[in-house]
């Protein structure tokens, strides 16, 4: 008793030092997660404009509530984009002296539906009234509770950015115009024609063995272009997946357990709350026909008499009993059917008139009779039905009253290959009844198989066991075999991405891999929903440039290209066409009337440069063999057929003019972001 009064005495001491213990315990893990690290307060920067992390996860939250289903990364992602253009574009704003007047708010508020067309702020004459509107704002302004004034305030922010970029976007667009000269290029560029013969190798012929790219030779490639190949910092893992799943032993565990429900099974009166008590999935009354059954089960289960039991069986990962409680016939069916609409019927846009699709109906109708197997066909190429003519007018697990009256009565009334004319509201049906199903009601206790604390337990021990054999050997993928598992590589990785190839969201692994603390080489555990993956840290791209392995998939095909274009050239010896096409076993070619707008080549596809060639070339004239896009060419000019000149180019010019101003829009915001000095501290988050 004596010592329990000393420990009373001493408790407030006892409850400081407990605290200090906890505190240090937190303060240790932060310093090592790098949260009290520089810049820790900050997702990043434009042009020396932090974003602050508090303002900005709460627009995070924000765009979190309003996108229902979008994750925490998607929203963080959208609002980076969004904190990005409004830093850039209020500079912009700021350097033009552009500012929003109260009119021109007002006018902006008017053209808000939400608003304009409020009875709040309705006059007599259901006009929208200023003084209505700013007598309420007054109010709002004014009222002991300022959480609507706040929100307004918040609301008119957004509206007065709104206003600006719209104003911005304008003085861009006028400064984007398109003279005659450029409309009657653009008129010559889509109605001038040339003709010409031709001679090509494709780059196909040669092997791609003979064309070998090397790794330098790839990243050379991209240096001399580095806008056109440029990328985030990525990172590249490999890890392996030690899944967390029940042992042979746990189901076979779990079949006693089951096998005392299905004694009591079979006497139940009531299935429906037996199964509710006992079964991890709730009872369905949904009658199934036998296709909707457990494949590997279909037959047993489906023929079961009333009050029979089957089971034991495994499905889906559940240990299952299942009883028969009922059986339906004729409970869906399968039916093609061609819709001929007509003039004046609901969702109709046919013009043929009611006697009309009612004859082509009939003539339908004999055809299909004559000839049942070619009914899909009769659909594909004559029905109005757009849900189904592209499958042969084909419904399947057609239910009674899912249809309109008149054709489920014949569906249902009629026997399988039957085939009939119906009307309905939207017109004349030429209907095939396919096949009938039947259906049964079925009671499943269907129990989750879970791993047993002895298979968890060996689970971890594995997956434990292999990350420190890891950071020991460097040889992960012989570590992996010999555990009987495989190394899965998750590449180009970017610091703001969410998923990981093959285990799902995962942010916690992508931030390790981007942990300024994380080397090269670094195995690390983790646990997710399916069990422990084990990643190691094999590569990080911070060149600028695309991961090697990416830039293989754009940018080796050209290299091969020009690897074997001097190949090719070496083939196609001589002066002419036919000198040419003799030396390299090709053959002569004619292309007749290609424009420049639409340099397409027949049977070859685009080939701007060849047709540019071509145009430029007198008639008569050989080209000097020319690179393409698909290979090789030699090309021989016959004529350039001018178009005609017109009295006016306006459609031309006002075309050309629209495309450039959107083009002009958002173009001016690319080079403005290229441009900043962008710092992104995503990863860390």
């Amino acid at each position: 008793m004596a010592v329990l009064s000393k420990i009373r005495q001493r408790s407030f001491f006892l409850i400081i030092i407990i605290a200090l213990a906890l505190f240090s315990f937190v303060l240790a893990d932060v310093i090592q997660s790098g949260t009290f690290s520089a810049g820790a307060n900050n997702v990043g920067s434009v042009n020396g404009t932090d974003i602050e992390a508090q303002e900005f996860m709460q627009n995070v939250s924000n765009i979190e509530k309003q996108g229902q289903g979008t994750s925490t990364t998607q929203a963080m992602n959208s609002a980076w984009e969004q904190e990005v253009r409004r830093i850039i574009l209020t500079e912009e704003f700021d350097k033009l002296g552009l500012k929003i007047g109260s009119e021109q708010l007002i006018n902006v508020i008017k053209q808000n539906p939400n608003l304009a067309q409020n009875p709040q702020f309705l006059n007599a004459a259901g006009q929208f009234d200023e003084n209505k509107f700013k007598e309420s704002l007054k109010g709002i302004k004014n009222a002991p509770d300022q959480t609507q004034w706040l929100q307004w305030k918040e609301f008119e922010k957004n509206i007065e950015r709104y206003a600006l970029e719209q104003m911005y976007n304008t003085m861009i667009k006028s400064g984007v115009y398109t003279t005659k000269a450029e409309g009657k290029f653009q008129y010559k560029l889509e109605n001038d024609k040339a003709d010409f013969e031709y001679v090509t190798v494709a780059f196909s012929t040669v092997n791609d063995d003979q064309v070998k790219v090397t790794d330098a030779e790839i990243i050379d490639f991209m240096k001399k272009s580095p806008k056109k190949y440029k990328s985030d910092n990525t990172t590249s893992i490999d890890f392996v997946l030690v899944e967390n799943k029940p042992s042979k032993e746990d189901e076979q565990s779990m079949l006693s357990s089951i096998g005392e429900v299905k004694v009591k099974f079979d006497s139940v009166v009531n299935v429906g709350e037996f199964v509710n008590a006992n079964s991890d999935i709730k009872f369905d009354s949904t009658y199934l026909a036998k296709k909707d059954l457990p494949l590997e089960y279909q037959e047993q289960l489906f023929t079961l008499p009333v009050g029979g039991v089957f089971g034991p069986y495994v499905f889906n990962g559940h240990q299952c009993i299942s009883r028969m409680i009922g059986r339906k016939g004729n409970a869906s069916a399968k039916a093609s059917h061609i819709l001929l609409a007509y003039k004046g019927a609901p969702q109709s846009a046919a013009t043929r008139t009611k006697e009309e699709a009612q004859a082509l109906a009939n003539d339908l109708l004999a055809q299909a009779k004559a000839n049942p197997g070619n009914f899909a066909m009769l659909a594909m190429t004559n029905s109005d039905d757009p849900g189904s003519k592209n499958n042969g007018g084909e419904y399947d697990n057609i239910t009674p009253g899912q249809m309109v009256p008149q054709f489920n009565d014949y569906v249902f009334n009629n026997a399988v290959g039957s085939i009939g004319v119906v009307e309905t509201d939207f017109g004349f049906h030429v209907i095939k009844v396919t096949d009938k199903y039947d259906a049964v009601l079925m009671g499943t206790v269907a129990q989750k198989i879970q791993p047993s604390e002895a298979t968890i337990d060996a689970i971890y021990t594995k997956a434990s066991q292999l990350e420190a054999d890891a950071n020991e050997n460097s040889d992960f993928a012989a570590l992996a075999k010999k555990a009987g598992l495989e190394v899965i590589p998750a590449t180009n990785l970017k610091g703001f991405d969410e998923y990981v190839q093959g285990v799902g969201s995962q942010r916690e692994i992508i931030r390790w891999s981007f942990n300024k603390d994380t080397e090269i080489g670094d195995v690390r555990r983790f646990e997710v929903p399916q069990g422990f993956v084990i990643a190691k840290l094999k590569d990080r791209n911070e060149s600028g440039l695309l991961p090697i392995d990416i830039a293989k998939q754009t940018v080796e095909p050209i290299i091969k290209n020009q690897k074997k274009a001097e190949i090719i050239k070496k083939k196609m010896s001589g002066a002419s066409l036919e000198a040419v096409a003799k030396a390299s076993g090709a053959s002569v070619q004619p292309a007749v009337g290609v424009s420049l707008k639409a340099p397409v080549i027949p049977n070859i596809g685009s080939e701007p440069k060849v047709v540019g060639k071509a145009f430029g070339l007198a008639a008569g004239k050989t080209s000097e063999i020319i690179e393409g896009n698909s290979g090789m060419f030699m090309v021989r000019a016959k004529a350039v057929t001018k178009a005609p000149e017109v009295a006016s180019y306006a459609t031309y010019i006002t075309q050309d003019r629209s495309q450039n101003q959107s083009y002009g829009v958002s173009k001016a915001f690319i080079a403005l972001k290229d441009k900043a000095d962008i710092k992104d501290n995503r990863a860390n988050f």
